[in-house]
Parts: structure tokens; C-alpha cells; sequence
């Protein structure tokens, strides 16, 4: 059974940072696409960051310039890196890897900005 354990949420105030991790058991990880997304209370989840293998990742225009999505494929991992965060960054995050016609999903972890 697969599973992504996400990990790296939590307060933080305007301005600041936060890296998210998401670690998968699968195989083969670097021939799925990672993505995360967010869901902020009474919204849509909503696409945050999706990298394709080999390809230019692509970014939500809310967080271009600011958060960054990486990946290490030796050790199965997906990261964001959120930086200059916003009260409106507060949500719940997840992660996401796609392929061959599957897709699972990390179990979430809160970031609230907040002074």
C-alpha cells in the first residue's frame, strides 16, 4: 500500500518560512509527478505546485516567486519551500504524486501565518 508522510508544517509569522516534505513508498518515485496542494477553510483544495518529471515545474500565480516545489528521487522525497508567507497562506497542505493512470495523497499538515 503506498503512503505519503508529509511533514515540516506549523505557526510561522508574515514573512517568514517553512519547508514541507513528503515522503513516499513507492517505486520508481522519479517517474511520478509531485505536486502540492492547499485547502483553506470553506475554499476548494486548490493546485499550489506540480513538477512533472524532466520538466519545468509550474506554480499557482498566488505563490510564484515565493515557493519553490523540489524533489530528491533517492531518497522519495518531495519538497516545498515557502518563503515571505502570508496570513493568506494559511491552509491545510498536501501532497500529491501522479502517474500511470494512479494518484495518492499525504494525509495533510497545517501552516497558519499568523502574527
Amino acid at each position: 500500500q503506498v503512503q505519503l508522510v508529509e511533514s515540516g508544517g506549523g505557526l510561522v509569522q508574515p514573512g517568514g518560512s517553512l519547508a514541507l516534505s513528503c515522503i513516499a513508498s513507492v517505486s520508481n518515485f522519479g517517474f511520478w509527478t509531485v505536486a502540492w496542494y492547499r485547502q483553506a477553510p470553506g475554499t476548494q483544495r486548490e493546485l499550489v505546485a506540480r513538477q512533472i518529471p524532466r520538466l519545468t515545474p509550474t506554480y499557482a500565480d498566488a505563490v510564484k516567486g515565493r515557493f519553490t516545489i523540489s524533489r530528491d528521487d533517492a531518497k522519495k522525497t518531495g519538497l516545498l519551500q515557502m518563503n515571505n508567507l502570508q496570513p493568506e497562506d494559511t491552509a491545510v497542505y498536501y501532497c500529491q504524486i501522479g502517474g500511470l493512470g494512479s494518484e495518492y495523497w499525504g494525509q495533510g499538515t497545517q501552516v497558519t501565518v499568523s502574527s
